[in-house]
């Protein structure tokens, strides 16, 4: 079945159009959505079909590390165990272009978190369309950035994603390009923060670079 097309205002996201987006996610749908990096790939947390669909779609296996989608840290606590020090440098980041890798808690799903370390990937995306989307479904989503199998550059033209992912995806959220650099990675599992990736996220207001 063909993916459902939504184009929405990337200001004034027309509500209508978000809330049959979020049903569709609900239902178990991997949808492309705009961020403030990128478009990305994402889906319900809790539903062990919906993940292994998104990483089909992506073209990975359950090594590669997936991210939680957050409106705000408020959600944080019930998925990542963070210290003051970590949750200060959390606030000065968020929302933006950042992912931090995080200790989980047990309350993240085994087959989502890191095999091996048990780790998660953490962001607060820093876009109208995505906070609503999120608001909307009242949890965080699983995502991952939308880069096609045996490419490096992620896409960033929604008509581009529907043609290419029709049949392997049940949405596309449309709100026009978004900036086409993904997020700065850091790692705060091992208490120090470890740059991993160097993107869109300014490391010097952070005090990293």
């Amino acid at each position: 079945m063909a993916a459902q097309y939504f184009e929405v205002h990337p200001d004034n996201p027309q509500p209508r159009l978000l809330r049959q987006a979020v049903a569709i996610l609900a239902a178990g749908g991997v949808a492309a959505i705009p961020t403030d990096s990128s478009y990305a790939l994402v889906c319900h947390l809790d539903d062990k079909a919906a993940v292994d669909a998104l990483r089909r779609a992506r073209g990975v296996d359950d090594k590669h590390h997936l991210t939680l989608l957050c409106r705000d840290l408020s959600e944080l606590a019930s998925y990542a165990k963070v210290d003051n020090k970590q949750y200060r440098l959390l606030k000065s980041a968020t929302p933006g272009p950042y992912t931090f890798i995080l200790e989980a808690t047990k309350e993240v799903p085994r087959r989502v978190s890191h095999p091996s370390r048990r780790t998660i990937g953490l962001r607060v995306p820093d876009h109208v369309v995505t906070q609503e989307l999120l608001g909307l479904l009242g949890q965080p989503l699983l995502c991952t950035t939308l880069i096609p199998r045996g490419e490096t550059e992620p896409l960033n033209d929604a008509e581009e994603i529907r043609e290419r992912y029709d049949h392997l995806i049940q949405a596309v959220v449309d709100s026009g390009a978004c900036p086409a650099e993904p997020t700065s990675v850091i790692d705060l599992s091992g208490g120090d923060p470890v740059v991993i990736r160097v993107g869109r996220g300014d490391l010097a207001a952070l005090g990293l670079a």
